[in-house]
């Protein structure tokens, strides 16, 4: 008798078209990381307002999360206010401390939390949320959909965000 784990699910291509609702939205954002985990994307960025309803706090999202960070990987967060994510999203947080050699977080507190991007966009998959109300959007692998994402997402590092949501906080 062995003490092997159970073989994983495996799991199925990410999907390509319109996507909508809550549930929809959130299950994509969980087979996205955990493609990332299993395929080893180089790099991960994900934007939002401020990740509400982002299923971060997840112990398999953690775990994907975890499955996918290695040294010469790269996170990158952008959002109005990362309050939720402290709020909301404990083991995130502290996923976060652990990997902060890896993450970047940058925050646009002025930003009309409707004009940011709310989106996981990898070098092989997007998925952008074009109306955050209705939890309605896109996704897909077509590079003309990366591009123009990945365009509008360092517009709003490069020029219209500072850092923000360091791992530790100092104080006396």
């Amino acid at each position: 008798m062995t003490n092997a784990p159970p073989a994983a699910q495996p799991l199925p291509d990410l999907p390509s078209g319109r996507f909508s609702g809550r549930e929809a939205f959130m299950q994509l954002v969980r087979d996205g990381l955990a493609t990332a985990a299993r395929d080893g994307w180089s790099e991960i960025v994900v934007s939002d307002a401020n990740f509400h309803d982002w299923p971060l706090g997840e112990l398999a999202v953690i775990e994907s999360l975890q499955q996918w960070a290695h040294s010469g990987r790269r996170f990158t967060m952008l959002a109005c206010t990362f309050d939720e994510v402290i709020r909301r999203h404990a083991r995130f947080v502290r996923w976060r401390g652990t990997w902060d050699h890896i993450i970047t977080c940058r925050r646009s507190p002025s930003a009309d939390p409707l004009d940011l991007p709310s989106a996981l966009w990898s070098p092989a998959w997007v998925m952008h949320r074009l109306d955050p109300l209705r939890c309605a959007g896109v996704s897909g692998v077509e590079p003309e959909r990366r591009v123009l994402l990945r365009e509008s997402l360092n517009e709003w590092l490069r020029s219209k965000s500072s850092p923000g949501f360091p791992s530790t906080t100092l104080g006396l």
